[in-house]
C-alpha cells in the first residue's frame, strides 16, 4: 500500500539517526530492532539484528544473520539503518548495569548459534535472520521480550527441538519445523503459529497479534522518532 524501492539497490540502508552517539552515551546498553524486509515478502515479514554497546564504549556493535556469504554479520550496517528503506522498530531498549550484565550473555548466545557458517541459512521457514535474534532471545530470558509477530522464522528452533521451554520457566514453545507450532508465557502470551503467520495475544503489553498484519495494543512497535543531527 506504499511505495517500495525496486531492487536492493535502490533501497535506503544508511542510519535512521534515532540512536544517540556511542561516545556520548557513556551507560551500556542493549538494542533489539525490527523492519519489515524487502519485496513482496515485505509485505506480511520483516528483519530482527542485536545492538550492543558496553559501558564507555565509543560504538556500538550490530549483529544480523543474512542470506548470503558468512551469515552472521558484525556491523555490515550502520546500527539504526533502514532496511529497504524501512524505518527500524524499537522491539528491546535496555541501559546501565542489567545490560552490562546481560552483554556477555548474548555475546555467548550468538557464539552458539548452531547456524552461523556458510549455508546456515533458509529463508523459510527458517533458519533465517529472526531465528538467529530469537535463539537469543530464549538464551538471554532476562531480555524479558519477543519478536513482533511478522519476524516469521522467529518459531523455528534450532537443533531440531520439538519444545522448548525457557530458563526461567516463563515461556514455553512447541514447534514442527516453524511451520505449525504454539507459545505460551509472560513473553509470548498466547500464539498460534501456522506456516510461519502468527495470530495471539499478548498479556504483558495488552494487544492482539493478527497474521500478516502484526501486533495492535498498548506496545505497537512504533519507529522511533529520528534524532536532529548533534543531539543525544
Amino acid at each position: 500500500m506504499k511505495d517500495h524501492p525496486t531492487g536492493y539497490r535502490n533501497a535506503r540502508w544508511s542510519s535512521a539517526g534515532i540512536l544517540p552517539d556511542a561516545a556520548m552515551d557513556k551507560p551500556a546498553a542493549i538494542y533489539v530492532y525490527s523492519a519489515m524486509t524487502g519485496g513482496f515478502k515485505g509485505s506480511i515479514a520483516s528483519h530482527a539484528w542485536i545492538v550492543m554497546k558496553p559501558e564507555g564504549a565509543a560504538s556500538y556493535e550490530r549483529y544480523d544473520k543474512v542470506g548470503w556469504g558468512s551469515p552472521i554479520r558484525r556491523n555490515a550496517y550502520a546500527p539504526d539503518a533502514y532496511w529497504y528503506s524501512n524505518m527500524p522498530r524499537k522491539v528491546l531498549e535496555m541501559h546501565g548495569e542489567e545490560a552490562e550484565r546481560l552483554i556477555p550473555k548474548i555475546q555467548q548466545a550468538i557464539a552458539d548459534y548452531p547456524y552461523a557458517k556458510a549455508g546456515g541459512y533458509r529463508i523459510y521457514p527458517g533458519p533465517n535472520s529472526n531465528t538467529f535474534i530469537a535463539h537469543v532471545l530464549r538464551s538471554v530470558p532476562e531480555l524479558g521480550v519477543v519478536l513482533p509477530p511478522d519476524a516469521v522464522g522467529r518459531d523455528y528452533l534450532p537443533n531440531g527441538e520439538f519444545v522448548h521451554i525457557a530458563e526461567d520457566w516463563k515461556d514455553v514453545s512447541i514447534s514442527l519445523g516453524g511451520l505449525f507450532g504454539l507459545s505460551a508465557g509472560l513473553r509470548s502470551g498466547f500464539e498460534i503459529n501456522f506456516l510461519g503467520l502468527v495470530a495471539g495475544i499478548d498479556v504483558q503489553n495488552p494487544g492482539i497479534k493478527i497474521p500478516g498484519l502484526g501486533y495492535f495494543g498498548v506496545n505497537s512497535f512504533e519507529p522511533a522518532p529520528e534524532r536532529a543531527p548533534g543531539s543525544a
